[in-house]
C-alpha cells in the first residue's frame, strides 16, 4: 500500500497504523522509495551513507506484534535514521564517515539505540555526515566525508548543509525518515538544523548517555533529535533520555518516557514568560537580523516579556580554551573507544588512524588535512595541569560566568538568538567558509538548546535558538512549540540550484 510520508507527523504515523491504513513495512518501503527516487538519484542529495539490510524484516516483525498486544510506546514501527558515529550491534557499520572504520561492526548497541529499539523504533539507515564530526582538520568541508561523500543542501543544492550531522539533518528536511539522531559538540546538530528548516535539540550534557558514540569530547558531546516539527522532536528527545533524569524533573512516573516532554506542547507557551534576545557578538548580516527581529516581534505577540538586548559575558574568550580541551578529550576518547572495540578494522588507537590516513592520502585527504588529529595526539593525558585548568576556565566562562549569569541576573525563561548566518556556497578546494553560529557557549557549558525554523533568505532556510538552564529541555520545547505554531514557517525543500532573491 502508498503511504503519503510528506510533512508526516509521528502521530499521523501511528494513526495510519492503528487504523490499518498502513503498516510499519508500507511506512518503511515508501521511505526506502524515496531515499532511492531523492537521495541516491534525482538531486542526489547523498544524505544516507547505508540502509539498514534488515530494515523490513523489523518492520514486520513490529507490525505483528502490534496486531498481537499493541504498540509499546509512540515510536512503535516509526523509521529514524542515525547518525553514522553512532553504535549499533547489528548489519550496519559504524565508521564516522570515515575510510579508516570502514566496514567497522560494533558488537553492541549504543545506549541510546537499545532505548530506540525497546520502544519499537524502526532504524532505518545510517546518515552520512561530517567526516569524524568535523574533527580531522581546521578546514573541514562540512557534509563531506571520505567514506559516503558529499551530502547536499535539500533547499539551494549548491549551499553547505552545516555541522557535522549534515546527513541526519537533510534526510528529515527532504522527508526520508520520520526523524534522525544526530550528535554535538559544538553546532553540529544546531547548525544543520537552522540550514534545512528542520527542528534540532541539543539536550543537556549528560540527558543522553553518550556511550556507544564516536567521541570527540566527554564535556560537550551530546546525541539529540532532529526532526520536522517540535512535537516530533520532543516526543523523540523523551525516548533517548536516561529515565534517572526524567524522574529528577517529574514526581509523576510515566510509563511511556516518549511522551514526557508532549505536555509541553501548548500553544500559549509564550504567554507571560521573560525572553533574553542576545544581539552582540551575533550580528549574521542584515537578512538574518531582519528574520530574528521578526521572530522577537512574534514572541512579544504571543505574550512573552522581552529583554532586549541582553548580553552575555565571555562569549570571545571560549574558543582556545574549548578547542584545548577538545584536543585532550578526542585523544583520550578516540584511543578508549577503539580499545573498548576489539581493534575495528585495524585501527588500536589514534595513531592508527593517523598513519592510515596518510598511506591512503589520496582517498582520504583530497581536500583537507589532518591537523587536528595530529595536535591531538601529540597531547598528554587527562591529568595534565594544562588540561584541567582549561577545563574549568571553560566551565567558569561559560556557565556560572556566562549563561548562567545572563538566565539569573534579568530572572530570564530562556535566551533567545539566532542560531547562525546563511549556508555558504560549498567550496571543495578551499574548505568551509562559516558564516559563523552561536552556539558555543550552550556547547562549552553543558546547557541545552533548540533551533526552530524562523523563515528563508533566497530559499535558504534560518533559525532562530532558545538556551536555558541545565535540564530546562522542557520549559525550552513549550517555548519553541508555541513559536512554531505562530509562525507555521516549515515547507519541504525545493531542490533549487540557486538562491532565489
Amino acid at each position: 500500500m502508498s503511504v503519503d510520508v510528506i510533512e508526516t507527523s509521528i502521530i499521523e504515523l501511528q494513526d495510519l497504523m492503528s487504523s490499518g491504513a498502513a503498516s510499519s513495512e508500507s511506512i518503511v518501503k515508501t521511505y526506502l522509495e524515496k531515499i532511492d527516487e531523492v537521495d541516491a538519484n534525482g538531486p542526489c542529495i547523498n544524505s544516507i551513507i547505508e540502509v539498514n539490510p534488515d530494515v523490513l524484516e523489523i518492520a514486520q516483525k513490529l507490525d505483528k506484534e502490534r496486531e498481537s498486544s499493541g504498540p509499546r510506546s509512540l515510536l512503535h514501527g516509526i523509521p529514524i535514521v542515525l547518525k553514522d558515529n553512532i553504535d549499533t550491534g547489528d548489519n550496519m557499520s559504524t565508521t564516522a564517515g570515515s575510510l579508516a572504520l570502514a566496514g567497522h561492526k560494533s558488537s553492541s548497541d549504543a545506549l541510546l539505540v537499545t532505548k530506540l529499539r525497546n520502544l519499537g523504533a524502526v532504524l532505518l539507515a545510517k546518515a552520512n555526515l561530517s567526516e569524524w564530526a568535523n574533527f580531522r582538520s581546521t578546514k573541514p568541508i562540512s557534509g563531506w566525508s571520505s567514506k559516503g561523500g558529499r551530502t547536499l543542501n535539500p533547499y539551494v543544492l549548491d549551499r553547505s548543509p552545516r555541522g557535522s550531522s549534515a546527513g541526519s539533518a537533510v534526510a528529515v528536511a527532504a522527508n526520508l525518515c520520520a526523524g534522525a539522531i544526530g550528535t554535538e559538540t559544538d553546532g553540529s546538530i544546531m547548525c544543520p538544523s537552522s540550514s534545512t528548516c528542520t527542528v534540532g535539540i541539543k539536550p543537556t550534557v549528560g540527558l543522553v548517555s553518550q556511550a556507544g558514540i564516536v567521541p570527540i569530547s566527554h564535556s560537550q558531546d551530546t546525541a539529540g533529535p532532529i526532526a520536522r516539527t517540535v512535537s516530533d522532536a520532543a516526543i523523540i528527545l523523551g525516548a533517548m533520555s536516561e529515565l534517572g533524569h526524567l524522574r529528577d524533573q517529574s514526581t509523576e512516573t510515566n510509563d511511556d518516557v516518549c511522551t514526557f516532554y508532549t505536555d509541553n506542547l501548548r500553544r500559549d507557551g509564550l504567554k507571560d514568560v521573560r525572553l533574553g534576545i542576545v544581539r552582540s557578538p551575533y550580528d549574521f548580516g542584515a537578512w538574518v537580523n531582519e528574520i530574528f527581529d521578526d521572530a522577537i516581534a512574534n514572541l512579544a505577540y504571543m505574550g512573552a516579556s522581552i529583554v532586549d538586548p541582553i548580553e552575555v559575558n565571555n562569549v570571545g574568550e571560549l574558543m582556545h580554551n574549548e578547542m584545548e580541551v577538545l584536543l585532550y578529550e578526542f585523544k583520550a576518547g578516540i584511543n578508549s573507544y577503539l580499545e573498548s572495540h576489539n581493534d575495528p578494522a585495524g585501527m588500536g588507537c589514534l595513531s592508527d588512524i593517523i598513519r592510515y590516513n596518510e598511506e591512503n592520502s589520496s582517498e582520504v585527504m583530497k581536500y583537507f588535512g589532518q591537523e587536528l588529529f595530529i595536535m591531538a595526539d601529540e597531547k598528554g593525558d587527562l591529568d595534565s595541569k594544562i588540561y584541567l585548568e582549561a577545563k574549568e576556565e571553560n566551565i567558569r566562562l561559560a556557565g556560572e560566568q556566562g549563561l548562567k549569569l545572563a538566565l539569573d541576573k534579568h530572572d530570564l525563561d530562556a535566551l533567545v538568538v539566532p542560531t547562525g548566518g546563511l549556508p555558504w556556497v560549498v567550496d571543495m578546494l578551499n574548505g568551509d567558509c562559516s558564516s559563523g553560529h552561536s552556539c558555543r557557549p550552550a556547547a562549552v557549558s553543558g546547557y541545552p538548546s533548540i533551533s526552530v525554523p524562523a523563515g528563508f533568505v533566497g530559499g535558504l532556510p534560518v533559525g532562530i535558538s532558545f538556551i536555558g538552564h541545565s535540564y530546562q529541555e522542557a520549559k525550552l520545547i513549550k517555548l519553541a512549540f508555541a513559536y512554531e505554531q505562530s509562525t507555521n514557517v516549515r515547507r519541504p525543500p525545493e531542490f533549487l540550484h540557486e538562491v532565489s532573491i
